[in-house]
């Protein structure tokens, strides 16, 4: 008797064993992992949403910091975890579909389903074209550049987040909530620090025509030496277009994005004898330890450095 009620609790204690085994390995068949496993496309994106959701999502980004996400070639590891996310966020507008649409194509073949695991960012966004010909029905994707743009996207990836996982939906809330006034109140300085420039110097001279957003924003203008980053970039037109608006305004300084070849932008600063002031962020965040290295700080490394250099 003895015996057999050993041998009746190691039975037990096996089938016991398997059934963790198989619901810990397989989650029962009802959950994929513990945590919501988020995918962001770029280094903006995600620490947006490192600063929505905190340590509630496991979080990866696809595009490396100081990589342009216009045209892009995913990884090995990329692919396989966008197989496993709950959600990939995107900006939109035309900037990872855009082009080869290597965003698309990858999360197609993943099997991942748009607005149901796949969601833009830039939902709500008023966009703007760019302004090349034949481009004019093209979106301009940098919508980040104005803050007040920045704070849609944060509601937009509260909001999926909330949907997704209401378990953690107060702490989300919380959160973003704490981010938007952090950065309402970033936006309302910059605006006033701005309208103390004189008109004649509020001309904005970068590479790529990225500012078009920011330039509405803080009411300056855009002079750039090519519209968006490709293949034709710093061409003999192009120069001669940005020298022109240069000698026809009061332009103080020109700017060189962190992302960008600096070849283009130095043969204007001869051109023209203006120094390039500062380097400026607008595709990618800047390495983490240093300015620069969240959208906040990119905001106001941005915001300030222009305000300057165009004050000079």
């Amino acid at each position: 008797m003895k015996r057999l009620s050993i041998i009746i609790a190691t039975v037990v204690v096996v089938l016991g064993g398997v059934l963790w085994f198989v619901n810990g390995t397989h989650g029962g068949q009802t959950k994929k992992h513990t945590k919501l496993h988020v995918v962001a496309t770029n280094s903006i994106i995600g620490n947006m949403v490192e600063e929505v959701a905190g340590d509630k999502v496991e979080l990866y980004t696809i595009v490396p910091r100081g990589t342009d996400p216009h045209e892009y070639e995913p990884r090995p590891q990329d692919v396989s975890t966008t197989q496993e996310a709950d959600v990939l966020f995107h900006n939109g507008l035309n900037l990872e579909t855009g082009g080869s649409g290597w965003f698309k194509k990858m999360y197609q073949n993943a099997g991942k389903k748009n607005n149901k695991e796949v969601y833009s960012v830039s939902t709500g966004v008023v966009a703007k074209h760019l302004t090349d010909a034949g481009k004019e029905d093209e979106l301009d994707p940098h919508a980040w550049l104005d803050i007040q743009n920045g704070i849609k996207y944060v509601k937009n990836i509260e909001k999926v987040l909330i949907d997704k996982d209401p378990d953690n939906g107060d702490a989300y809330k919380k959160n973003a909530q704490a981010y938007i006034a952090k950065l309402t109140d970033l936006d309302k300085s910059a605006k006033t620090k701005f309208n103390d420039i004189p008109e004649n110097k509020k001309v904005l001279v970068t590479s790529e025509g990225a500012f078009k957003y920011f330039s509405a924003a803080y009411g300056v203008k855009p002079a750039f030496i090519w519209e968006i980053n490709t293949e034709s970039q710093g061409t003999p037109e192009q120069m001669k277009q940005v020298l022109a608006k240069i000698r026809a305004s009061e332009v103080k300084s020109l700017f060189l994005e962190s992302s960008v070849s600096p070849k283009a932008m130095e043969k204007v600063s001869k051109e023209t004898g203006l120094s390039i002031y500062s380097k400026i962020y607008t595709d990618s965040l800047a390495k983490k330890g240093t300015d620069g290295d969240t959208y906040y700080s990119m905001m106001k490394w941005n915001l300030d450095k222009i305000a300057q250099g165009m004050a000079k």
